[in-house]
């Protein structure tokens, strides 16, 4: 969506417009679903993540605050902080081991238990960054956001998430592959 069709959107949310609030909600939502259930792993969180940002984006708008442009980043950050203030709540979940796991995609159950574990892993190792940090990798390598995308929603500069990339990444090289191999690769930023 270009910047004109964007603030006309939000002018039209902030009056009220319950036409605008549906296609900012269309449009935005599975985006956070998504990002969501890729942080936290859980369908119920991930959905009230989702309800959780919208809820305070009108509430935002009806207390006239909110954005004038800019309304992804604005909402990816509310979702963000959301999911922050989850991760001090509610602490990480050991994996499951069902004997009913099947599905037509992974009909071996023990290749849908190494695909589950080794989500987990990386869930569990996206956990151990720091918040920034969590949020420029999953950003930039989940969602597919460019790092001058990255950096106006954080509010800060493209060398600052280059560098928060940088170390994010290393640390998780380093948890994910174990301290020995953690020199051996270079990310591009």
């Amino acid at each position: 969506m270009n910047q004109k069709n964007e603030q006309e959107l939000l002018k039209r949310a902030k009056s009220c417009d319950l036409v605008a609030l549906g296609e900012i909600y269309d449009r935005y939502s599975p985006g956070i679903y998504r990002y969501a259930i890729r942080l936290l792993g859980d369908d119920f969180l991930s959905e009230e993540c989702v309800s959780e940002t919208f809820s305070r984006f009108l509430q935002a708008v009806r207390n006239n605050r909110g954005p004038n442009d800019h309304l992804q980043a604005y909402l990816y950050r509310i979702a963000h902080n959301w999911i922050t203030d989850t991760y001090r709540r509610v602490p990480p979940q050991p994996v499951a081991l069902n004997d009913s796991m099947e599905d037509a995609e992974y009909p071996v159950p023990e290749k849908q238990v190494d695909i589950h574990m080794e989500q987990n892993k990386i869930r569990l190792a996206l956990r151990s960054l720091t918040p920034e940090q969590r949020q420029v990798v999953t950003l930039r390598f989940i969602e597919g956001w460019e790092n001058d995308e990255v950096a106006f929603a954080l509010g800060k500069p493209v060398g600052s998430i280059k560098a928060l990339q940088f170390r994010g990444l290393r640390m998780l090289r380093k948890i994910l592959l174990g301290d020995q191999k953690a020199g051996a690769y270079e990310f591009e930023g």
